[in-house]
C-alpha cells in the first residue's frame, strides 16, 4: 500500500456542505483508506526573488489516503466534494514516509 495526499484547490462552481463532507469522510473511513485530512486557513505564498504572490486557486484543504496506486487513489475522487462540485483535486503521492 502506498500513502497519496488529496489536495483540494479553492475553484469550485457550487458551495459545499459539512453534510458532503462527512458523508464521504465516512465513505473513505469504510473502505479503509482514510489517513487524516484538514481544511486549510489562510495562506501565504512566498520567493526569496520576487513579490508573493497567491496562485489563482489555492488549496482549501487535504485528505491523506493509504491504496495500492494512483488508479486507486483516482477511485477516491468519487463523492469528493469539491471534484463532484466541478472543483480541481490534486493527487500526489507521498514518496517518502
Amino acid at each position: 500500500m502506498r500513502n497519496f495526499m488529496l489536495f483540494m484547490h479553492g475553484d469550485t462552481r457550487l458551495p459545499e456542505s459539512a453534510q458532503a463532507w462527512d458523508h464521504y469522510i465516512a465513505s473513505l473511513r469504510e473502505r479503509g483508506v482514510f489517513g487524516g485530512g484538514s481544511a486549510l486557513g489562510p495562506a501565504g505564498c512566498f520567493r526569496k526573488d520576487s513579490a508573493s504572490q497567491m496562485p489563482p486557486n489555492p488549496m482549501t484543504g487535504y485528505i491523506r489516503i493509504c491504496v495500492d496506486d494512483l488508479t486507486a487513489a483516482k477511485t477516491c475522487l468519487a463523492g469528493n466534494p469539491v471534484y463532484e462540485a466541478g472543483g480541481t483535486v490534486e493527487i500526489c503521492e507521498l514518496v517518502a514516509d
